[in-house]
């Protein structure tokens, strides 16, 4: 399950060792760390990171073919996890250790900003292969966060792209070496720390507006 912890004015939010996928009690779990996060005062960021070969492969696929009647809900869920991180009130950067699947990778990019692992592990939107269609919110999230080229690449071939090619497709902002990918994103967390506050929150508001409408639609989630 999710744990976080604190260096200094960076909050670490560590999503689990397992898939991390987005079981109802993992939501619950990240929202809870995320309250704690947004009621510290001060300079703040946050890191979301993972333990072991996977950042999150997304959906609980699992859960959702035993609980089938709950997908609407479920799907709410999902986008406000997504609207909260993007309208976060202060700097977020995502350390993609391992791999970062689907709703996992959707995640990443609610973020403000990437360090992916440069030698090992896929970032990747496979819904197109696994006859997932993207929601409405989705494809807005997607959008807002990538260039044209990529987020057409990337939503309709189910692309698996390595760190360097998620760099030189604009999908990460650095790659590193698998040590020092952390660190990487603690430090840029760290020299963004003192722009926490409503004037940040916002910009992002006002920025990513569209998309958080659809992210926050309870009455028709899936278009």
């Amino acid at each position: 399950m999710p744990t976080l912890d604190r260096q200094d004015d960076v909050f670490i939010l560590d999503l689990g060792d397992t898939e991390n996928r987005f079981h109802p009690d993992w939501l619950t779990a990240v929202h809870t760390a995320l309250d704690e996060v947004e009621k510290a005062d001060g300079a703040r960021a946050l890191v979301t990171t993972a333990t072991g070969k996977f950042f999150s492969n997304g959906l609980d696929l699992e859960w959702l073919g035993a609980n089938g009647d709950k997908f609407q809900e479920y799907a709410i869920s999902v986008h406000a996890l997504f609207a909260r991180v993007l309208a976060l009130p202060l700097p977020t950067v995502a350390a993609l250790q391992g791999h970062t699947f689907a709703a996992g990778a959707m995640l990443s990019l609610a973020h403000d900003f990437r360090v992916m692992r440069a030698d090992r592990g896929y970032w990747c939107l496979p819904e197109v292969a696994i006859s997932i269609p993207f929601t409405p919110a989705m494809s807005a999230l997607i959008q807002s966060r990538l260039t044209p080229k990529a987020a057409h690449e990337a939503m309709t071939t189910g692309r698996r792209y390595g760190g360097e090619d998620a760099l030189a497709a604009g999908i990460v902002d650095h790659a590193a070496p698998q040590d020092a990918v952390l660190p990487t994103a603690v430090k840029i967390a760290g020299t963004l720390a003192a722009n926490a506050g409503d004037t940040l929150g916002t910009i992002k508001a006002r920025m990513y507006a569209p998309a958080l409408t659809l992210l926050r639609d309870r009455a028709n989630p899936l278009g």
